[in-house]
C-alpha cells in the first residue's frame, strides 16, 4: 500500500473501532464479538507501529494507555465547580421548591400552572470531572479539585473508553461537559479478587478506587481498571438549547454517555416520586449512587436564581440514608487465602439489607475487631452504604450481655494449626505454612490455572480440589504428572474431559515467561509487574541472581515486591518447583519474538523525555528506551543521562537539565543512538 493508503485504511479503522466502542461502553450493545474487535484493533496498532507518523491524536489506540504522569498540573477551572447544598428529607424538598419559587417570584402552590421544570439525575458515586473540547476532539480534563482549580488528568481520561476522544455530529467549536466517573461494581468485584489472590488488601469501595485511580502515574494501569463515565452538564457560550435536560439530549447524539435514568419532572411532587422510586430500585444498578441531583432545567431561571457563596440556588441534592440494620453476631470465623493471608468473618443471623439476605460481614483485621470491641452474641449494626461487602460499623451496647466476653483473635491457622504470624507493616496476620497448608495450596492452582496466567480453563476449582483430595495434586508441578488414567476413575470425569483437562495442560506450555512468572504466585508480583520483570530480566535465572538493590531498580518493582521475591525463591519447596516446571517444559526466558523486541544498547542510561516529537510520540520513545534496556523517568535529577527534546520543551526541564549538566539530545540524536 501506498502511504496515502496506509493513512486512509487508519482513518478507516479508527472510525470502525471507535464506532463498535461507542456501540459497546455507551449503549451496552456490542455489534460485534470480542475476538472480531480485538482483530480490528491488532490490525490498527501493527500499522500504526509501521507507520508513526500516521497516528492520530484521536486513534482509539490512545485508550491502551502507558504515558506515565510524575506530577498532575494544577489547572484554574473556567466555570467554578461548586459543591450542592444537601437535603436528607422530603420537608427538605419542599422547602427548597419554596426557595426556588420565591427567587423567581412565583405563587407557592403545589398545584398552580406555574410548577417548575426540574431534571432529577442519579447522583453517582465516583470522581467529578470538566472534559474541554475543541472543534470536537478532546483537549483536557481537569478534577473537581478545591472548586476554584483541579489536577490535569488529561492522559487517564483518555484510556476511558466511554469518553469519545472525537465527537460526531454538529457541535460547538468550543464547550466543557461535566461528568462523573466512577468504577462499575463488577469491576469492583473482579479487582478485589485479584488484589486478595497476590497478597494485597482489598480496597474499600469503589469511589475511592476510582479516585485514587484517576490520579496513577501510569496510565496503562488506569486503562485495566475498566473506569466509566456519566456526563450530566453542558457549559459554554454557545450551547445549542435553552434548557438543562435538552442540552443533555444533544449531547448524547455527539457520542456522549448521559444516563437513561435522567428525567424531567414537572413540580416537586414528581421529583419526589422519584426519589421514591429509586431509593428502593438503587441496588439493582450496576454501579454506585448515593442520592438523586436535582436541578432547574430552564437556563435563565438558573441566572436568576444566582449562586450562594459555596453553591447554585436552582440546584440541591438528596442523599439517601446509607441502609443499616442491627443483627446478632453469632460467630466469627477465620478465612485462609492464596497468599496466606488470614481474613475474620463476622457470622451474622440472617437480616435483610440492600435487597438481599446478609449471613456474613468482613472484620478485615484484628485491628478492626479491636477498635470496634465487638463480641460474640453482640448485636452489632450491619451497613453497605458505599461499601459492596457489608460491614459491621458499630455495636449496640444498650443490648451487650455483660456475659460477652473480648475477642481473641486467632493464634493458629483455621486450616493447618500453623501459627500465625503478623508483620510490624501490615494489618493482617498470614499462616506461613504456604507449600502445605490447603487453601493456600489450593488458592494458587487456581490462581495458576487463570486465565491471566496459564489459562488452562478445562481445569477449575471443583475439579482441582477433587484432584487435590485425590491425592494426585500437592503443588502446581504437579499438574504436567497428570495422566489420563489417573482422571478417569474420578467421579464427573468422563473420556472427553479427561482428553480436555490433559490437552489443556499441555497447550499451557507454549505460555510465554511473563505469563508464567506472575502465574507460579509470587506474593505482590501482579500481572503488569511482572511483565515489566521478565520484560528486564529476560529469564528465571537472571532474576534468580539479583540481590535486592538491582531488584528495586526494575521498573514497577519497589521494596515490597523485591522483598517478596527473595522471601519466595529463599524456599527450597518454591526453587524446586520452578525446576519441575522448566523439566515439564514452561517458558522461563522471553521468546525469540520477544527478545529480538529488546536489547542492551541503553542499558544502565536513564532518559526523560519533554516536549512534541514529529517522528514518534512519547509513548513510543519510551517502549523504544525500555526495548534497548534504558529506563524512562519523569523528571530530571543527577541520574539522568539524557534529556530527550521536542518542541516545545517544558522550560523548567530545561533549565534543571542545563544545571546539572545533563546532555540534551533530539530525536534524530536519539535515533543515531539506536543505529549505532
Amino acid at each position: 500500500m501506498t502511504k496515502a493508503e496506509i493513512k486512509q485504511k487508519i482513518e478507516k479503522l479508527s472510525k470502525i473501532i471507535d464506532e463498535h466502542n461507542h456501540h459497546y461502553y455507551v449503549h451496552d450493545n456490542p455489534l460485534i464479538s470480542d475476538l472480531e474487535f480485538d482483530k480490528l484493533l491488532e490490525e490498527l496498532l501493527n500499522l500504526e507501529k509501521e507507520n508513526p507518523e500516521l497516528i492520530l491524536p484521536t486513534s482509539p489506540s490512545q485508550r491502551v494507555g502507558g504515558a506515565i504522569t510524575k506530577e498532575f498540573r494544577t489547572v484554574k477551572h473556567k466555570y467554578p465547580m461548586l459543591s450542592l447544598s444537601n437535603s436528607y428529607s422530603k420537608d427538605d424538598m419542599i422547602d427548597f421548591n419554596r426557595r426556588v419559587k420565591d427567587g423567581l417570584h412565583l405563587e407557592n402552590d403545589l398545584f398552580a400552572s406555574s410548577e417548575i421544570e426540574y431534571v432529577c439525575e442519579l447522583k453517582f458515586d465516583g470522581l467529578s470531572i470538566g472534559l474541554t473540547y475543541e472543534n470536537g476532539i478532546l483537549s483536557q480534563a481537569i478534577t473537581r479539585g478545591d472548586g476554584v482549580q483541579g489536577d490535569d488528568v488529561t492522559n487517564n481520561a483518555k484510556t476511558i473508553k466511554s469518553i469519545p476522544l472525537q465527537l460526531k455530529g454538529k457541535y460547538p467549536a468550543l464547550f466543557e461537559i461535566r461528568g462523573e466517573i466512577y468504577m462499575p461494581k463488577k469491576v469492583f468485584e473482579q479487582l478485589n479478587k485479584e488484589r486478595e489472590d497476590i497478597g494485597e488488601v482489598p480496597l474499600a469501595n469503589p469511589r475511592n478506587t476510582a479516585s485514587g485511580t484517576m490520579k496513577m502515574q501510569d496510565s496503562s494501569v488506569v486503562a485495566s481498571r475498566k473506569l466509566d463515565c456519566f456526563l450530566y452538564a453542558l457549559l459554554g457560550d454557545d450551547t445549542p438549547h435553552k434548557g438543562h435536560y435538552e442540552n443533555l439530549m444533544e449531547a448524547k447524539s455527539w457520542g456522549f454517555k448521559i444516563s437513561e435514568h435522567t428525567k424531567l419532572c414537572k413540580g416537586i411532587n414528581s421529583v419526589i416520586e422519584y426519589i421514591d422510586y429509586w431509593d428502593k430500585m438503587r441496588v439493582d444498578l450496576p454501579f454506585e449512587i448515593d442520592g438523586i441531583v436535582i436541578k432547574v432545567n430552564d437556563y435563565k431561571k438558573q441566572l436568576q436564581l444566582g449562586f450562594t457563596a459555596k453553591s447554585p440556588r436552582w440546584a440541591i441534592a438528596y442523599k439517601f440514608k446509607a441502609e443499616q440494620v442491627c443483627t446478632k453476631l453469632l460467630d466469627i470465623t477465620y478465612q485462609v487465602g492464596r497468599t496466606g493471608a488470614v481474613t475474620p468473618v463476622a457470622n451474622l443471623e440472617p437480616v435483610q439489607l440492600g435487597g438481599t439476605v446478609v449471613k456474613r460481614a468482613s472484620l478485615h483485621n484484628a485491628d478492626i475487631i479491636e477498635k470496634l470491641d465487638v463480641r460474640i452474641n453482640d448485636y452489632v449494626f450491619v451497613e453497605k452504604g458505599g461499601e459492596i461487602i457489608p460491614k459491621i460499623v458499630s455495636v449496640n451496647l444498650e443490648k451487650r450481655d455483660a456475659k460477652n466476653s473480648k475477642v481473641l483473635y486467632a493464634f493458629e491457622c483455621p486450616e493447618c494449626k500453623t501459627k500465625l504470624i503478623r508483620k510490624e507493616s501490615e494489618a493482617q496476620h498470614y499462616c506461613p505454612n504456604e507449600n502445605f497448608c490447603p487453601p493456600q495450596v489450593k488458592g494458587k492452582m487456581e490462581h495458576f490455572v487463570s486465565r491471566k496466567a496459564m489459562n488452562i480453563d478445562s481445569l477449575g476449582g471443583e475439579t482441582i480440589n477433587q484432584l487435590y483430595e485425590a491425592g494426585l495434586l500437592k503443588n502446581i508441578a504437579d499438574i504436567y504428572e497428570l495422566k489420563k488414567e489417573q482422571l478417569l476413575p474420578l467421579e464427573r470425569m468422563a473420556e472427553k474431559s479427561a482428553q480436555n483437562l490433559i490437552e489443556g495442560v499441555e497447550k499451557s506450555k507454549t505460555v510465554p515467561f511473563e505469563r508464567v512468572l506472575f502465574a507460579i504466585g509470587i506474593r505482590h508480583v501482579g500481572e503488569t509487574s511482572a511483565k515489566k520483570i521478565a520484560r528486564k530480566v529476560k529469564s528465571i535465572e537472571t532474576l534468580l541472581s539479583l540481590n535486592k538493590e538491582e531488584l528495586v531498580n526494575i521498573d514497577e518493582v519497589g521494596e515490597t515486591i523485591a522483598e517478596s521475591i527473595l522471601k519466595h525463591f529463599a524456599n527450597p519447596e518454591n526453587l524446586e518447583i520452578v525446576q519441575k516446571l522448566k523439566q515439564a517444559g514452561l517458558q522461563f526466558s522471553l521468546s525469540e519474538e520477544a527478545m529480538a523486541e529488546t536489547g542492551d544498547k541503553l542499558k544502565g542510561l536513564t532518559f526523560v523525555i519533554s516536549g512534541v516529537f514529529t517522528k514518534y510520540n512519547r509513548d513510543q520513545l519510551k517502549e523504544m528506551i525500555e526495548h534497548n534496556g534504558g529506563k524512562n523517568s519523569g523528571s530530571i535529577s543527577g541520574k539522568t543521562s539524557y534529556l530527550l527534546a521536542g518542541d516545545n520543551m517544558g522550560p523548567e526541564k530545561l533549565k534543571k537539565a542545563e544545571k546539572l549538566n545533563v546532555k540534551i539530545i533530539s530525536e534524530e540524536d536519539f535515533e543515531k543512538m539506536l543505529e549505532e
